[in-house]
């Protein structure tokens, strides 16, 4: 079993990215290549669901980061929704709750997004 698999879908008004199991330094070159395809398609909203993210290190977070600035330069954003206790306890202590959009839901995250076009 790898640390890590990704499943990207296209959902109208976003992409959504699932990341499922660890994103640490042995796994976060797998990650940003993700993020990186959307943004090199043009594909600049995208909506991180980590309903099966277990953790996410320091290096995840870099990767989330160095995309935002092209991102929103393109009017883009980033989103999250579903995460974990733990996980949102290191988007929220490192201030990502307050750079980033959170949702409970996936539904809720792409209405938001409905609402904003």
């Amino acid at each position: 079993m790898t640390d890590l698999s990704i499943q990207v879908r296209d959902a109208g008004c976003a992409s959504v990215v699932e990341p499922s199991g660890f994103i640490n330094a042995h796994t976060v070159r797998q990650f940003e290549g993700a993020l990186e395809n959307l943004v090199q398609a043009g594909r600049y909203t995208i909506l991180l669901n980590c309903r099966e993210l277990n953790y996410i290190s320091s290096a995840g977070l870099g990767a989330i980061m160095g995309l935002i600035e092209t991102v929103r330069e393109n009017k883009g954003d980033i989103l999250l929704c579903n995460l974990q206790e733990n996980v949102f306890a290191i988007f929220d202590t490192l201030g990502f709750t307050q750079l980033y959009r959170v949702f409970p839901s996936e539904e809720e995250a792409l209405a938001s997004l409905l609402e904003q076009a």
